[in-house]
């Protein structure tokens, strides 16, 4: 009888423990660990190799390092979903150089001595204007507001003043925040954008502008050969307001409050000198690899992995873009790699739209939505924008798509357990992201992004020392489980 019981418990427990063993070895599961941070942080370092010269899109670098993730896609096995069967999508992109000869300095009276020049530091207190003329101007700062004319508002910053020669210093955005709502921002949109403000500059006859914007590079605005500008920081900007009486955040929230501008001769002297090359019939890619779904009707419906893979380039030293966004591209190699090498099989497509000229006025984005590869209304987009530092993940958009951001809340809740937040995202300012290109067309898209540890937006210091390897792991994994759940749901995930 003991022997008979011994056996009994022994074949018990030896079914319980392969029962134990099936339920730990999910393939799924299984796949999800061999994505690492390893290979993620590898494949940023390339990214941001000086080969690439930051990666802007049109010049021979960025291409270059478009070739090289097309090469990774097809190692994996997707398919080119690019032009003629190409892994790439072409369009028209000037861009502009940036390079070492730029600066900014203000004249001093010194009295019976003359002048005395203060020189600005470069990214601490400006940053080269990233579209700028090449050549050099002094000339007297007049302070324009916001630099807008909407004669339909009954606004002008230009009115009562003469720039003519003269340098502006002027803000970015509008009086009018998005915050304030859709019925009363919506007639500032035009006016916030950089373009509309350079070229309003150039209407009026200013020879340069002080922009304070940063300071930051930034490749988004409009080219006149003529116009000399940088981003100016705030440094630069209180030296305009110093010994006029004027107190500059006064000024700004009153012409906030009133809606009236605040326009007036500083009576200072600048400097402003620019080192730039502009290539006018520039021409750049976005990357497109798909990975088609097993299901008849399902795979006609397609979950697009985006990221942006340029950066800023050389403004006037390289800046490697690791966070923005590297990081992203990685994690996107890094799901793509996965799904694969693993042989996870999907009911629904998958696409992995690795976006040009996202840095030059959302271009890429704006290109494949007038020309996408899946209906747009069977698509939905998972975008990602640096997710390469700190320790919490987030995304734009998940209370406007609630039945989307449940599967990312319920992988996040089994497996992550990162901090995970989200808002809704009202997407009425001028496009800043990949994803709001894609809302405004009526695509369903959630934008991710870290936070939490030391962050460098658009400057050098975005280099491989503030990634965290360990966050781009969690959020490979977060968006690999996210993209199987959707793309096996046989429910509708596209509302």
């Amino acid at each position: 009888m003991k022997i008979r019981i011994t056996l009994l418990l022994a074949i018990i427990f030896t079914v319980a423990l392969n029962g134990q063993q099936r339920k730990t070895i999910d393939p799924v599961i299984s796949a999800m660990h061999t994505i690492s941070s390893h290979d993620l942080l590898e494949w940023v370092a390339i990214q941001c190799d000086d080969k690439y010269a930051g990666r802007l899109t049109g010049t021979p670098e960025y291409q270059a390092c478009a070739e090289w993730l097309a090469s990774m896609f097809e190692g994996w096995g997707l398919t080119p979903a690019g032009d003629n069967g190409t892994w790439f999508q072409w369009f028209d992109i000037p861009y502009t150089l940036v390079y070492h000869d730029c600066g900014v300095s203000l004249h001093l009276s010194a009295g019976k001595n003359g002048s005395v020049i203060k020189d600005y530091k470069y990214v601490t207190e400006y940053m080269p204007g990233s579209t700028s003329g090449n050549g050099e101007v002094t000339a007297e700062v007049v302070y324009a507001g916001y630099g807008i004319t909407a004669p339909e508002l009954g606004y002008d910053d230009y009115a009562g003043i003469d720039v003519r020669g003269k340098i502006i210093l002027i803000e970015p955005e509008a009086p009018v925040s998005p915050n304030a709502g859709a019925e009363k921002f919506t007639p500032w949109y035009h006016h916030s954008f950089h373009q509309t403000k350079l070229l309003n500059a150039v209407k009026h006859g200013a020879a340069g502008m002080l922009y304070n914007y940063g300071p930051i590079a930034n490749p988004n605005n409009a080219w006149d050969g003529n116009f000399i500008y940088v981003h100016a920081g705030n440094a630069v900007t209180e030296d305009m307001f110093a010994g006029t009486g004027k107190d500059h955040q006064q000024v700004l929230a009153s012409i906030r409050e009133k809606l009236k501008p605040a326009s007036f001769i500083t009576g200072k002297k600048v400097t402003l000198k620019m080192s730039t090359q502009h290539f006018p019939d520039g021409r750049g890619s976005s990357i497109i690899g798909l990975l088609k779904g097993n299901d008849p009707e399902l795979s006609k419906e397609v979950i697009i992995i985006g990221a942006h893979l340029d950066h800023m380039g050389r403004c006037y030293e390289i800046i490697p873009g690791a966070n923005d966004n590297a990081s992203a591209v990685a994690v996107m190699m890094g799901v793509a790699k996965a799904l694969t090498e693993n042989n996870i099989q999907l009911k629904r497509s998958v696409l992995f739209l690795a976006f040009g000229a996202e840095e030059q006025g959302i271009v890429g984005s704006k290109h494949y939505l007038e020309n996408p590869y899946f209906p747009l209304n069977r698509s939905i987009l998972l975008n990602m924008d640096g997710v390469g530092i700190g320790h919490s993940i987030g995304a734009n958009a998940g209370l406007n798509y609630p039945e989307l951001w449940k599967f990312v809340e319920e992988a996040n809740d089994k497996y992550v357990h990162r901090p995970l937040n989200t808002n809704f995202f009202s997407n009425l300012g001028r496009p800043r992201l990949d994803a709001a290109r894609f809302m405004t067309a009526g695509v369903p898209a959630l934008s991710f992004y870290t936070s939490g540890s030391v962050n460098y937006y658009h400057v050098p210091g975005d280099n491989l020392d503030i990634i965290k390897p360990e966050i781009m792991e969690d959020m490979a994994k977060l968006l690999f489980l996210t993209v199987v759940n959707m793309g096996n749901y046989e429910g509708d995930i596209i509302k």
